[in-house]
This record gives C-alpha cells, structure tokens and sequence, in this order.
C-alpha cells in the first residue's frame, strides 16, 4: 500500500513515515498543501492523510481541490484541530475519515487499512495480464482458477507492476513502491523478490508474465 502524507511537521511527518514501512506501507511525506495536490494528481495512492494547518492551503483546501481533480482515493484528516465543526467541514469539504492528535498509532494504521480496502472495493481494482489476476481490494492473486498465495512484500511488487503493463519499472521504483524511500538502494532485495515471484506466478504454469529487461528493470507483459 502507498500513502500520500501532507503535513509540515517535519519531525512527526518522518516518524509516521518510518513507522508505516515496519508495517509495509510505503509512505511519501510532501509539507505544503500545493504539492499534496500534485503528487496526489500524479500517482495512485491507497490513502491521502493531511494535516489542516498547512503552510499554504489549509488541509479542507487540499480535500476540495482533490476532489475537483477527480481523484477518488479516500482523505484522512490527521489534526491536532479537533472540534466537532473542524471534523464536519473535513468531510464536508471531501475526506473520508478524521482522526485527531494525539492518536495511537495502531489506531492510525488500521484505519489506513480499512480506508484502503473500502476505496479499493469503490474502485473495482482488479489488474489483469492474461489469466494472471490481482484484486487489490481483497488482497488475493490468481492465475485461472488457481489461486496464489504471496506475501505482503511479494504481493506490493506485483501490484506496482500490474498497474502499468508492458511498461519497464526500473529496481528503484520498484523499490519506492513496495519497500519506500528509506530503503537501501544497493540492496538486491528486488532481484530476490522477482525470483520469489517467478517461482509462484510463472514457473508453475508454464508461463514467462514476470519479464525482466536486461540494465533497466522488470515488467509484466501486456
């Protein structure tokens, strides 16, 4: 799961951050609402968490130029401003959940799951490539009528690679999307996913879906 986070308190923004990727989501934290809108525009997240009190745009800002944008992922308002008129006009303004500082931290990310599961479900994820199937709502791959069980890991590598067929993802995305920034790039951690994969996707069935492109990265065929 990727998460986009909006909130200028840099010290809190890096612990949310860090705390996310022990629970495998891969959170990447921006500090002015102008480029929340953006990001949020440019790439597919699970879940957007923002806080209010931003530097340019207020978070109910942010939710409402979201949504003029079409983007449906689902908002979290995470905000030390918590009065019953502040949580209204969050939803009011677009956002699907509000939570209030201090917070528990498990709180916070079951939450996060459950927002991504309902969006996934509102958005009717299911990739495709041949027979080979990924409902990221339900967590679940199969290939005809045989389902696949992946780990988390292996499941979010597959994922980033399922949303864009045919196009090559070089092992730093791939490592932006399922492990997140803090991870060490000169790990070879992708490679060995890839192979874990080919050994549950492919090699069973007599298929080569999971491609790799010599000096540039790996792709799902088209």
């Amino acid at each position: 799961m990727r998460v986009l986070i909006a909130d200028d308190d840099q010290r809190l923004g890096h612990v949310l951050v860090r705390g996310m990727a022990s629970d495998s989501i891969s959170a990447d934290l921006v500090c002015s609402g102008a480029e929340a809108i953006v990001r949020a525009t440019a790439t597919d997240y699970a879940v957007i968490v923002t806080e209010i009190t931003l530097p340019d745009l207020d978070g109910f800002q942010v939710c409402r130029r979201i949504r003029d944008e079409h983007v449906d992922a689902p908002i979290l308002i995470l905000s030390a401003r918590d009065s019953i008129e502040d949580r209204v006009h969050g939803l009011d303004c677009g956002a699907d959940d509000y939570l209030g500082k201090p917070f528990a931290f498990r709180e916070l990310l079951a939450r996060l799951r459950a927002m991504s599961r309902r969006g996934g479900i509102a958005r009717g994820v299911v990739l495709t490539a041949g027979d080979l199937q990924l409902d990221a709502a339900r967590h679940q791959v199969s290939r005809g009528d045989t389902n696949i069980e992946l780990s988390r890991k292996e499941f979010a590598v597959l994922e980033a690679l399922m949303r864009e067929p045919g196009r090559v993802l070089s092992r730093f995305e791939l490592l932006e999307q399922a492990w997140g920034y803090h991870y060490e790039n000169r790990s070879n951690v992708v490679e060995v996913y890839i192979r874990y994969l080919r050994e549950k996707i492919d090699r069973p069935f007599g298929c080569e879906t999971l491609q790799t492109v010599r000096g540039v990265g790996y792709r799902i065929a088209a």
